[in-house]
């Protein structure tokens, strides 16, 4: 199991890291108002190899039988490893090249907020929100923690789709 574990992961956190490294030159608006969509995108490929290595373990390892919960196992597991290696090229993006992206993106907040008509006060206390965030954000502590719980609405519906479809017990007739 260990070996089709961090193949898959590193496979799917190679394609989620990958993914984040093409979108780093795209800065400005573009990247503020369209990132989450293609970072997304690149999750959602990346965790299809939970079902993949999920269904490898169970026909080379399992005998061709599963329960959910060995199923689910198995997935979480790549994606725990597939997550680590995002969290990892975050890391290095965030503190080698892009240390102001807490303060870039609270600024972009209350531009759009502006821009929408939002009311001062309304204005003036996201900004205060968007400055302490930015500060909590330096911690690394929490700069991981916020990073980690980025896939993982992904990588759990991943994980529940192919131990629901891979623990099917195959019959012989």
């Amino acid at each position: 199991m260990r070996r089709i574990v961090v193949t898959f992961g590193l496979i799917a956190g190679a394609i989620m890291s990958a993914m984040m490294v093409v979108l780093v030159p795209f800065e400005g608006d573009f990247w503020m108002e369209y990132g989450a969509y293609f970072g997304y995108t690149g999750m959602v490929m990346a965790f299809l190899l939970v079902y993949v290595g999920v269904r490898r373990y169970r026909d080379t390892e399992a005998g061709g039988r599963i329960g959910f919960w060995s199923a689910a196992k198995v997935g979480a597991l790549i994606v725990f490893v597939a997550t680590c290696c995002y969290v990892a090229t975050w890391e290095v993006i965030f503190y080698g090249f892009k240390p102001a992206f807490a303060e870039v993106y609270g600024n972009y907040t209350v531009r759009k907020m502006r821009e929408a008509g939002a009311s001062d006060s309304l204005i003036t206390a996201k900004q205060q929100e968007m400055n302490e965030f930015a500060v909590m954000y330096k911690n690394p502590l929490v700069n991981i923690g916020f990073t980690f719980l980025e896939p993982l609405p992904v990588g759990l519906l991943a994980v529940l789709f192919s131990a629901g479809i891979l623990s099917r017990t195959r019959r012989t007739t």
